[in-house]
């Protein structure tokens, strides 16, 4: 309780700067919006490192434009997170882009990724899914989409490397479940609910099993079409 009570202050806080402030009239210092963020970094960890990654993803370094979506998807309905409606409700679209090109500047180190207890064949399912997808399903593979160092697309196509794999299977879960949305055509949405549960166990084991190249930013571009329409997604 007390932990919760902590981050409604935050919040509370961090909706009265940000009322009183007119939602990023100018361009903000990093200082001054490490000052703002005190909600975000209670919950995220500083610099949006994350303090309890299979919850609370790390933000730091992802496209701006994936971040804004997602806050405008929080903002908004698209997601499900009682926290996050709250703190995000009353500000801006300028205020949420300010957010996300923040965290998206940070370049931080990842830590090594998780062990696995997941067997050889469950890996190996994984990867082909991962990195081939399966033409049969008409499934195509993450890396069609993520890029192939499956560490996003500028300007709003996440990493699919630095996660863990509980974070992993709920997202997978999420979408499969109409419990998480994005703006139509909601890509993501028919992805995962072509995956059985044991497709989501095998990539999101493979995945978070995986080292983070360095460096870990986002390629430019594809080397392809993305094979899906995407909203929120530069075609």
């Amino acid at each position: 309780m007390r932990a919760i009570r902590r981050i409604s202050h935050s919040i509370i806080g961090f909706i009265f700067v940000a009322a009183g402030v007119g939602f990023a009239e100018a361009p903000l210092t990093y200082e001054a919006m490490t000052e703002r963020l005190g909600a975000c970094i209670s919950c995220h960890g500083k610099e949006g490192r994350t303090i309890n990654a299979e919850y609370l993803p790390r933000i730091a370094g992802k496209p701006a434009g994936y971040l804004f979506n997602q806050l405008m998807n929080f903002r908004d309905g698209r997601r499900n997170n009682t926290a996050m409606s709250h703190l995000l409700q009353p500000l801006s679209d300028a205020y949420l882009r300010e957010i996300a090109e923040y965290f998206s500047a940070l370049e931080l180190p990842y830590p090594a990724p998780q062990s696995t207890i997941a067997s050889a064949d469950i890996l190996k399912r994984g990867e082909t899914l991962v990195l081939r997808g399966d033409a049969s399903r008409k499934l195509p593979a993450c890396a069609a989409c993520h890029g192939l160092p499956l560490t996003g697309v500028t300007p709003a196509i996440p990493a699919l490397l630095g996660l863990p794999g509980a974070y992993l299977s709920a997202q997978l879960g999420a979408w499969r479940a109409g419990q998480r949305r994005a703006h139509s055509p909601d890509c993501m949405a028919g992805v995962a609910k072509a995956l059985s549960p044991d497709d989501v166990s095998a990539v999101a084991a493979w995945l978070s099993a995986q080292p983070v190249p360095t460096p870990a930013k986002p390629i430019a571009k594809l080397d392809a079409p993305l094979p899906l329409k995407c909203g929120g997604v530069p075609q």
